[in-house]
């Protein structure tokens, strides 16, 4: 009877890990073995900055949760000490989060991730970090927009001013 308790319990745990994992738009998986409380607890902080939040899971939780999903792939890295950081709104954040702090931490290592259901190796996931946040994006595509609808009032006021001059 305990037996089939903690068989429930578990599967419980790996249906609520895979509905986090579809949930959120980005998740990374990541090595912090020989990172002190402090420099994770920091890590932490600046990715909640982002809008990220790191989970430390049991790996066969992950795991189940992420072969149950079709991501067999990424649950092959899970073994050892990971962790996985998943990602609000914004799909950079996580990424450019963890590389940024992995300057600083030779201890974080960058294993793999998942961005908009598909997987992303290493080399995916840093180039996805150089790529600017979404509000940024947000800002140069107003600002793109702004100055063009400039120039066009520009020549509007310009063609107005040549008809009142010509009439």
């Amino acid at each position: 009877m305990a037996k089939q308790t903690v068989i429930e319990q578990k599967a419980q745990l790996v249906n609520e890990v895979a509905d986090k994992m579809k949930a959120t738009p980005a998740f990374i998986a990541f090595q912090y073995q020989g990172l002190t409380v402090e420099q994770f607890q920091n890590l932490r902080r600046s990715l909640l900055k982002d809008g990220c939040h790191i989970s430390v899971i049991k790996n066969n939780i992950s795991r189940r949760a992420s072969e149950q999903l079709g991501y067999s792939e990424f649950a092959d890295v899970l073994k050892g000490a990971i962790a996985i950081v998943f990602s609000g709104e914004d799909i950079v954040a996580p990424a450019k989060g963890l590389f940024e702090f992995a300057k600083d931490n030779d201890k974080v290592v960058i294993e793999k991730g998942v961005v908009d259901g598909e997987i992303y190796d290493y080399a995916k996931l840093q180039t996805l970090a150089t790529l600017p946040s979404r509000d940024t994006l947000l800002t140069q595509l107003a600002a793109g927009m702004l100055g063009t609808l400039t120039q066009l009032s520009i020549g509007l006021n310009m063609v107005a001013e040549k008809q009142e001059q010509a009439a």
